[in-house]
């Protein structure tokens, strides 16, 4: 037998008493890929929740107007002014931080919701006599808050205010 027969039989017999090191490599990397696909998945998920424009969280199921986001820690109360009515333009209105102030006919002021019920975004603007959700173009009736464009299917939640003195006040 010659040297390079001794040398290949003693290494295959050396590879047969070594543990299996490629196959635990093997597993290694296959176990880390999968881990890796997982939290790539998690995070790619969709879920009920999400940020909206202004980085809130929103629901598909949004709450009524004025429950959360007013700076105060909830729902504005009873009597809490949330425009003032020279603010509020007939046939338009305006946008503040927890409603949409409308004024559809002189004199006749609504507050609804600002989070969109399509997807939850912030409305942005008002536009002949419509509201207007950038995110999916949404739009709703300044008067009703019922959609006039979808995607939208539900109104916006409508909250009852009154007018007091100079100023527009939760009901």
């Amino acid at each position: 037998m010659t040297d390079a027969q001794t040398t290949g039989a003693h290494l295959r017999a050396a590879e047969r008493d070594r543990p299996a090191t490629a196959s635990t490599r093997r597993l290694v990397l296959l176990g880390t890929g999968a881990a890796g696909a997982t939290v790539l998945l998690a995070a790619c998920g969709t879920g009920s929740t999400g940020g909206n424009s202004s980085g809130s969280d929103f629901s598909d199921n949004p709450a009524p107007a004025g429950s959360a986001g007013t700076g105060d820690g909830g729902s504005p109360g009873p009597g809490s002014v949330i425009a003032a009515v020279a603010d509020v333009p007939e046939g338009g209105g305006v946008i503040t931080s927890a409603f949409v102030v409308t004024q559809p006919v002189a004199g006749t002021f609504k507050a609804f919701t600002k989070v969109c019920t399509h997807k939850g975004c912030d409305v942005s603007k008002i536009d002949s006599g419509v509201i207007v959700c950038p995110c999916h173009g949404s739009k709703y009736s300044i008067e009703t808050g019922e959609p006039t464009n979808g995607p939208a299917t539900k109104p916006l939640a409508e909250t009852a205010v009154r007018v007091d003195g100079d100023n527009i006040v939760v009901a």
